[in-house]
Order: C-alpha cells, then structure tokens, then sequence
C-alpha cells in the first residue's frame, strides 16, 4: 500500500480502533504461477498475540482457498471508514475530487488449526464478538451437538501470526486547515 509520510498511522493501534466496524476483511494469498486469491471473511484480531497480534478467521472447506496455505506470506485487507470528498466541501477552490480512508493491512503466514477445541474456540469468539450488541446473544449452544460437529466439518480454521502491519489514514491532513474544517462539517469525522 503506498502510504505517504503524512498519512501513516500506527498499524496496530488504528487496526484495534476500526476493528468494531472493520472486522470483515479480505484474505490475499498467491500460489506460484497462478493469480492471487481473495476470500472475504469475518475475522477476530488479538492484540496480545505477538507483537502485531493475531488473526484468527474460518472458511467453508468447500473454498480451495485454504488448500493454497502453503507457508507463504498472506495479506489481509480491513478497510475502515471512508467517504467521497467533493471540491465542493472545501473552503478554498483549489481542490479536486479526492476519497478519504482509513485501511491497515496485516501480513503473515495462514496455519491451519486442526484441534477441535481450537476450531470452536475460534467460531464461539467470532460468533461472541458479533453478537455482543445484540439483547439476546446466538451461541453455539443453540445447536445440537450433532448439528455444530458437522458444522465444524464443514470449515477450515485458521490463525495468521502478523508478521507486519502497516496502517494508512487518508483524512485530509495534507489540507489547509480551513478546508480540514469545510470537510469535517460536510461529512463529519471518519476516524476520532
């Protein structure tokens, strides 16, 4: 991603501030001599697993994706809050057409889990963190024991140690201070 120096941000910290809202992201990986993947997947981040954190994400068995997790490096994409910006929010006219954004992307090398307890452990946290604004919480409980093992069957689970993150906030820092202020009143804050 290229990231000029006056839009850098912390990876970590501006991943752990977006994820409420960003916490679907895109997997990227490349097998040798063919086009790279994306999958779209619910992810949960650790913050505390290593020094950039870990990922933690299933698939259906059914998407090959997996079957290329061959110890290379992966990407993944969380895109935050973004917004298109019109010349006309700006207080001076010397601007064009431009979007605002906020995205992070993580790398690292995708690993398989195969322990059951470590598979459901991974769909009760996703399931837990996207449930947990909700007045009265799905869990896995609500299945059978026989309906979640061949659920469990039906996926492959996975964590990615993050190797590196590297995190971008498009925001309009390059702006005058007048036409920060225009924009800020036209579409509000992305990113507080």
């Amino acid at each position: 991603m290229y990231i000029p120096p006056h839009f850098a941000v912390p990876g970590k910290e501006t991943l752990q501030k977006i994820l409420p809202e960003a916490s679907f992201a895109t997997l990227i990986t490349t097998i040798e001599n063919s086009a790279p993947i994306a999958s779209h997947l619910p992810v949960s981040y650790e913050p505390d697993g290593g020094e950039f954190g870990k990922i933690y994400a299933h698939m259906a068995r059914a998407n090959s994706h997996w079957q290329g997790f061959d110890g290379t490096e992966a990407l993944v994409i969380f895109q935050g809050a973004h917004a298109y910006i019109s010349p006309s929010y700006y207080a001076t006219d010397i601007n064009v057409p431009t979007w605002n954004y906020v995205a992070v992307h993580a790398y690292g090398v995708p690993k398989i889990l195969l322990d059951p307890d470590e598979v459901l452990t991974i769909l009760e946290r996703l399931t837990s963190e996207n449930e947990r604004d909700k007045p009265d919480p799905w869990t896995t409980d609500n299945l059978t024991e026989k309906r979640l093992q061949g659920l469990m069957r039906a996926i492959v689970a996975f964590e990615i140690p993050i190797t590196r993150l590297d995190g971008k906030a498009k925001l309009g820092q390059n702006k005058l201070p007048e036409d920060q202020a225009s924009v800020k009143s036209a579409i509000g804050t992305l990113l507080d």
